[in-house]
């Protein structure tokens, strides 16, 4: 099981970028899927979940700005981020309660895509 993170790059203040991350490999049930990020020298720091159900959770930082959906039969996650700040800028990082084929349910993580946001 893996998850690919797609969609970063630079943007200008008060732009917009589309994330997408794509479970793959033998997967029986993908859980809640989620983004974090990490800004140099910082911790990595919760951005916003969703449910299997399609229920969003955010940040207050992001409230407003940034959407989180998912599309459960292409087990694909993503995160519309509007309105960007500098401060936004950040690696940011997929994470899923997945289910693989033979097994028990366990948190995976992407290895990530960076999200710059400069003039």
């Amino acid at each position: 099981v893996q998850l690919v993170e797609s969609g970063g790059g630079l943007v200008q203040p008060g732009g917009s970028l589309r994330l997408s991350c794509a479970a793959s490999g033998s997967i029986f049930s993908i859980n809640a899927m989620g983004w974090y990020r990490q800004a140099p020298g910082k911790e990595r720091e919760f951005v916003a979940t969703i449910t299997r159900d399609g229920n969003p959770n955010y940040a207050d930082s992001v409230k407003g700005r940034f959407t989180i959906s998912r599309d459960n039969a292409k087990n694909t996650v993503y995160l519309q981020m509007n309105s960007l700040k500098p401060e936004d800028t950040a690696v940011y990082y997929c994470n899923a309660g997945i289910r693989p084929g033979s097994g028990y349910y366990r948190t995976y993580w992407g290895r990530g895509t960076q999200v710059t946001v400069s003039s």
